[in-house]
Parts: C-alpha cells; sequence; structure tokens
C-alpha cells in the first residue's frame, strides 16, 4: 500500500512543489539513450515526472502506481495523453515487453516486505524483453542516512500556487534493523489543517540485493554511483538474460 503522501489527494498535489529540483532523474534520462530504450516501464510513477520526460523525448512510456491520487496529478499534466497510466504495481501489470524498466527515487527502497520485492522484481522481469534492463537506486546504509532526517534540517515553509503557505517537517520515529519508519507533517496556513504521512524504507545492503536480483533471473551489469549523492547510493542495472 502506498503513503498517505502519495494517496491523499491534498497531499498528493504538494509533492511536486515541496520538491521542484528533480536533477536525480538527469542520470535515468541518460541510460535511457545509453541503452537505446524505446519502450519504457516506470514502476512506482507517483505524478509522473519521469514518465513525461521520457514521454517529451519520444519515448513509449507506461507508468504504473499504486496511488490513485497521485496518478489523478500525473494525468492533469500537459503531455499525459502520450503516456500509458496504469494503476497498480509491477504485480499487476498487463503483457508488456520493454527494453528499460525503472524503479526512481525511494520507490525501491519503499517496497518494504521481502515477498513484495521479489514479486516486483519477478514482475518487471516479466515485462521486460530478453536483455532488457531493470535500473532502480537504493541507499548505502552504511551511510545511515536517516540519520540527518530531523526536524531541524528538514522544516520548511513553501508557498504553493493555488494553496498558500505550507510548512513541512520530516521526523524518524523507529529504526528496527534494515526498516526505517519517519513520519512527515504537513501544516496548511490557509485554514490550519495538519495532515501526516508514515512512510517505511529498507536499506539493503549491495549484496542482498545482488542476490536478489540473480535469484530471480537477472544479470548484473553494473552497479553505478548516484551523480547526484556520490558515495551514497547503489544505481543498480540488471539485465534480463
Amino acid at each position: 500500500m502506498a503513503d498517505e503522501g502519495f494517496t491523499h489527494p491534498r497531499l498528493a498535489a504538494l509533492y511536486d512543489p515541496l520538491d521542484p529540483d528533480r536533477s536525480d532523474l538527469d542520470a535515468y534520462l541518460r541510460m535511457a539513450e545509453e541503452f537505446e530504450a524505446h519502450r519504457v516501464l516506470d514502476i512506482g510513477c507517483g505524478t509522473g515526472v519521469f514518465a513525461l520526460l521520457l514521454a517529451g523525448r519520444g519515448k513509449d512510456v507506461v507508468g504504473v502506481d499504486p496511488a490513485l491520487a497521485s496518478l489523478d496529478v500525473a494525468r492533469a499534466k500537459p503531455g499525459a495523453e502520450r503516456v500509458r497510466w496504469l494503476h497498480g504495481d509491477a504485480t499487476t501489470l498487463p503483457p508488456l515487453r520493454v527494453d528499460l524498466a525503472t524503479m526512481t527515487a525511494n520507490v525501491a527502497q519503499a517496497i518494504a516486505g521481502p515477498d513484495a520485492w521479489q514479486a516486483t522484481l519477478r514482475g518487471a522481469h516479466e515485462a521486460l524483453r530478453p536483455g532488457g534492463r531493470l535500473v532502480f537506486e537504493t541507499r548505502d546504509p552504511a551511510r545511515r542516512a536517516w540519520e540527518e532526517w530531523t526536524r531541524e534540517d528538514s522544516h520548511s515553509v513553501t508557498e504553493v500556487p493555488g494553496t498558500g503557505p505550507v510548512e513541512s517537517w520530516v521526523e524518524v520515529t523507529e529504526v528496527a534493523g534494515p526498516l526505517v519508519t519517519f513520519r512527515w507533517t504537513y501544516r496548511f496556513a490557509a485554514d490550519g489543517d495538519v495532515l501526516t504521512s508514515d512512510s517505511t524504507l529498507r536499506f539493503r545492503d549491495r549484496d542482498e540485493v545482488e542476490r536478489d536480483l540473480r535469484a530471480l533471473g537477472y544479470t548484473v551489469d553494473d552497479i553505478r554511483d548516484a551523480p547526484d549523492r556520490p558515495g551514497r547510493e547503489f544505481v543498480f542495472v540488471a539485465r534480463r538474460v
């Protein structure tokens, strides 16, 4: 199930205004060109930022997400008609044969349960043509990124068009082994409404991810650094053989 931040219409509408810098997607756009991918599956497409960037470059794109409110935001954007939007996840896909499947940002880590993770990798594998690639990122647990997720470091007030000032911050609520749970809080100045969204991410180490990929029929072609966060993340490039 998706978090409230993606399923609640008022919060889904905040996703893009509160995170306008998506330069993290540049590396994925370059890989789509590097691998000469014409058909792309964007797993966990959210509000459609990456899917629309791909479609703008002439790619045939399918975007899938379990959060209907986020898909509603995506479908309302200019150019949305060029993307095939699906409500669901990698386990509910129709027959596809794509050149590239992606999970950008937190998508891979947000699939926290081992069974759901393996089912997602299996679903992506089925959607890829032979030789097609799955690309995704996951934070290096050794860097303990969650220690920086504090109210002091994250607090901001953003003027959102049509909404007014929105105050937001994040706090970690639990660290249990590889699982880190945190809560985003949003306060709307216009009416005083306060909404929260709880999320849990799984921090998998490099060896664990490699084992999972190989067990499900992938060859790991490369493990790259994230250009915008050097030394902090692994970017996996796995190929369906």
